[in-house]
């Protein structure tokens, strides 16, 4: 078979196909959890670039802890309504944890009211 070859192989069952099974299985979970999974995964890489890990000293990286928390919070205040106060108390607890954590592993912290998330979710100092 030469490199402009296919070799292409359809089905006319949506049963063998893994996409679609991805799709009815997330049809089923309720909105809320998705978004806390969404959240927690967030939040987990977030303390993992603010050097909240086993291994700080290799895995710090500011650049990549300031995105994680800008969409964090973004993510947080855009479901926030949707959101039960048992929902969203943790996460925003969370989020603060983070933007503490990368505010005091900064060698050159931001002025207060300019890290990460915090135009969206007001300064954490």
């Amino acid at each position: 078979m030469s490199d402009t070859e296919h070799n292409h192989v359809f089905t006319d069952s949506p049963a063998e196909s893994p996409e679609t099974d991805a799709a009815r299985d997330i049809s089923e979970v309720p909105a809320i959890e998705i978004i806390n999974t969404v959240a927690v995964h967030l939040l987990s890489a977030a303390a993992v670039k603010c050097g909240l890990a086993d291994d700080p000293e290799n895995e710090l990286d500011l650049d990549e802890a300031r995105k994680l928390i800008n969409a964090l919070a973004g993510l947080i205040t855009a479901a926030a309504p949707d959101l039960s106060d048992s929902h969203a108390r943790p996460l925003r607890d969370g989020l603060r944890s983070v933007q503490l954590a990368f505010r005091e592993a900064s060698s050159i912290p931001d002025a207060p009211g300019k890290g990460p998330g915090e135009k969206l979710t007001g300064s954490v100092v």
